[in-house]
């Protein structure tokens, strides 16, 4: 009976969100590097019938390698098929302008789907397979109006931040962006005009945003020296000016950077001691190497990928937490150059082989998976204990690996938590948790054609 009872309500729920409108009201939540929706004025659309027949025409074209186009670029939220390319960028080539990139392109798209979301309830142009009979729709029904298109605000910002960041990348991001929004004309979602508003509109945010940040990373060579005192990490460091960098939320990257690292004569003991076994061996490889993106999978298991606002805001969110977190973060570890395990004892062999070519303390795994886990646990706080886990372990397998002392798990996790809450209580002050969720209904007004 319970069974029974349970999928009743989920088809319940489905038929509810398939009759209602998504988040009608996001246009007026607050953003982050414009100050209001209202000073971007996307312009009136023109009369739609116009470009009916530029659709048709299209849809008389679709072959199995269109469609698998249409699937692709409709899979998840308009961010999620430009994750991959993002983190690669920046996770190759570690720079701080690489990690203000991967922030900006999250932010940016959530404040161009604010603004696009205001524009869209204000015109309320219907999408063309409403428009007209004629039109198919090869996606689901994205139960919004069709003006500005979402993905394609998406393209616009990626593509510009990108660009700026990469200038060698501008021509194969104009590709992928045109092939994006022709696959949105295709699938009966858009028109053409609404691809294009909402390409210039994310390009408009974008510059917005870039112009915003310009001095938020260091201009000039780091031109410090690395220490040469014994208990002191020894290297080549990289990204050692990343604590000289600018935050979003905290008030500098000192905000909650904590105190000296401790003598860890007892700890290196505790390490020389710790006998390995498959499972820690297992959780030091796991997070040495993970690219699971937690997410996105928790936004496709709640089914937030329908509803482009909500889910813009998470990874906005979940950007601005990496992004505050890591400064933090590599200000500690350049305040204080904590020396690594191997090199407190040269006869240590870590089982991750060698450590990562920065100061130990405090750790940046278990920082930032301390910062996921307050954010997640916001987000979706039914899986609270899972997050919760998730950061534990993350920031064990550290020591698991022989590369940090408990020391540097310890004060991250706290570290981690700290910034995390305070992104959560500038997150709740932006509006959304005071709307529905897809459950308001407002009516899309259809012209008829003349005869």
């Amino acid at each position: 009976m319970k069974q029974l009872f349970l999928i009743a309500a989920y088809f319940l729920c489905l038929s509810l969100h398939l009759s209602a409108q998504t988040e009608p009201s996001a246009g007026t939540w607050k953003t982050w590097f414009i100050d209001s929706p209202k000073e971007f004025k996307v312009p009136a659309p023109s009369d739609y019938r116009k470009e009916i027949s530029e659709v048709l025409k299209l849809q008389k074209n679709i072959d199995s390698s269109t469609l698998q186009q249409i699937q692709y670029w409709n899979a998840g939220a308009p961010n999620y098929r430009w994750i991959p390319m993002v983190n690669k960028l920046w996770m190759s080539t570690p720079t701080s302008n690489g990690i203000l990139m991967q922030m900006l392109i999250h932010v940016a798209i959530y404040d161009a789907t604010v603004v696009a979301w205001d524009a869209k309830y204000k015109h309320n142009r219907p999408r063309p397979f409403k428009a007209d009979e004629s039109i198919q729709l090869y996606i689901p029904d994205p139960s919004s109006p069709s003006y500005p298109c979402e993905h394609s605000v998406a393209a616009g910002v990626v593509s510009t931040i990108i660009a700026h960041f990469y200038p060698d990348m501008a021509d194969s991001l104009a590709g992928l962006s045109n092939q994006l929004m022709t696959s949105r004309i295709m699938a009966g979602a858009a028109f053409p005009s609404d691809t294009k508003a909402g390409f210039e509109l994310g390009k408009m945010i974008a510059e917005q945003a870039i112009a915003k940040t310009l001095d938020f990373t260091p201009k000039t060579p780091w031109q410090g020296t690395v220490p040469d005192k014994p208990g002191q990490w020894k290297g080549q460091p990289m990204l050692p000016d990343a604590g000289q960098c600018k935050t979003v939320v905290l008030e500098n990257a000192s905000h909650f950077r904590p105190g000296p690292p401790p003598d860890f004569a007892a700890e290196m003991e505790e390490l020389r001691n710790f006998k390995p076994t498959f499972r820690s061996v297992g959780n030091a490889f796991h997070f040495a190497y993970q690219t699971e993106d937690i997410l996105s999978k928790k936004i496709f298991e709640y089914n937030i990928h329908l509803n482009p606002p909500r889910a813009a805001r998470m990874y906005a969110l979940e950007a601005i937490g990496m992004y505050d977190g890591f400064i933090s973060c590599w200000d500690a570890k350049y305040t204080y150059w904590g020396i690594r395990p191997e090199q407190y004892d040269t006869t240590f062999k870590p089982v991750l082989f060698a450590s990562p070519p920065f100061p130990g303390y405090p750790s940046g795994h278990a920082m930032l998976g301390a910062v996921n886990c307050e954010l997640y646990s916001y987000f979706f706080p039914m899986d609270k204990a899972f997050f919760e886990k998730k950061a534990k372990d993350g920031a064990e397998s550290r020591f698991h690996g022989g590369i940090h002392f408990r020391s540097d798990n310890e004060v991250a996790l706290d570290m981690g938590k700290k910034v995390g809450a305070l992104i959560v209580e500038k997150a709740k002050e932006d509006g959304a948790d005071n709307s529905s969720i897809s459950t308001i209904k407002t009516k899309v007004k259809i012209k008829k054609r003349s005869k």
